[in-house]
């Protein structure tokens, strides 16, 4: 597998830099001193900074991305910083600007929100409809946003799944494999040419249970959100597919599903074609996620654990959703 496979981002390792040094630097830019300690991370290096007054993560950005990628996701966070909705908020330099460059990459400062991560809470209905509110909400707060590097590459999009094609021979399950092939042929002949008549925009792009907050004292409730370092300009529709992918329940898929797009509907109403096509594109981010993680675990095993954390839920969740009626998903779903 080359760079080209994964593009030069998702083919890039993590920056590397000293926690001492990253210390240093944080103190001289920001003003900010306190123990550092790890975060994970797929591209980035990112670090929790402790004061007395509250906690802040420190994000040095992958030397692959380009700077105008991380400028737009700077943007994109004081945007909806503007719109008072939960995400973290963006701390200044002592000098006002919003990122600092070194030569290890792009270093930010935001603010460390409180609150239980999804991946960690007692899952339900009550739950996975309010975290399809927040996707609405999301997605109302981006309306109108726009920025030069919306439109960038990133193998995470939906909208470039076709491209996905080298990496299925990384997938291990020769079954599994098969599915992903089968699943990947349907998109390219009857989802991909529906894409561009679509309703576009930029939205968050990663709406995955790691990158959602629930209230400690209330876990139905979606608390904050975080990482929108997968942010770009694509379909609407493929947004509400990976987070509702992440809430697919194998045991009650078609329950799962429609339960999610009934309560994104209520915020953010789709369009019959939308709803028809949200079944195939949940299963296209199951897919990504089986085809990336497969193929970049075996180019970082040191990171392995981290990148593989969504692949098994991918994984039931692409049966469970080829085992469906095709039929009755989309006759649930015209009657939102």
């Amino acid at each position: 597998m080359t760079d080209a496979t994964l593009g030069s981002l998702l083919g890039s390792a993590p920056p590397q830099m000293a926690q001492a040094d990253l210390a240093a630097l944080v103190a001289q830019h920001y003003g900010l001193r306190g123990p550092l300690r790890a975060l994970t991370s797929e591209r980035d290096l990112n670090l929790h900074l402790a004061t007395p007054e509250q906690g802040y993560v420190i994000k040095l950005a992958n030397p692959a991305e380009p700077a105008e990628v991380t400028d737009f996701q700077t943007r994109a966070l004081l945007h909806l910083q503007a719109a008072g909705l939960p995400v973290p908020r963006l701390i200044r330099s002592l000098d006002g600007q919003t990122q600092v460059p070194t030569p290890q990459g792009i270093l930010r400062v935001l603010t460390y929100l409180e609150g239980t991560p999804q991946h960690l809470t007692p899952r339900s209905d009550a739950q996975a409809a309010d975290l399809a509110r927040m996707a609405a909400r999301l997605a109302l707060g981006l309306q109108g946003f726009s920025h030069p590097a919306a439109d960038y590459v990133l193998q995470w999009d939906l909208k470039q799944a076709a491209a996905l094609q080298p990496l299925l021979p990384a997938i291990a399950d020769p079954a599994l494999r098969d599915l992903a092939a089968a699943t990947l042929a349907r998109y390219n002949a009857d989802i991909a040419p529906a894409l561009p008549d679509l309703r576009w925009q930029v939205v968050h792009n990663d709406l995955n249970p790691h990158n959602v907050l629930c209230a400690p004292d209330a876990p139905d409730r979606i608390a904050g959100v975080l990482d929108f370092g997968d942010m770009v300009r694509t379909p609407l529709i493929c947004d509400v597919a990976i987070a509702a992918a992440y809430q697919l329940d194998p045991r009650a898929p078609l329950h799962s599903l429609t339960t999610f797009a009934r309560a994104y509907h209520a915020v953010l109403p789709l369009t019959a074609t939308e709803r028809a096509l949200l079944p195939d594109l949940a299963a296209t981010r199951m897919l990504t996620t089986i085809a990336i993680t497969s193929a970049r675990a075996a180019r970082y095993p040191e990171n392995a654990a981290y990148i593989l954390r969504n692949f098994a839920a991918a994984r039931v969740g692409l049966i469970a959703l080829a085992e469906l009626d095709r039929s009755s998903v989309l006759k649930e779903l015209e009657q939102l």
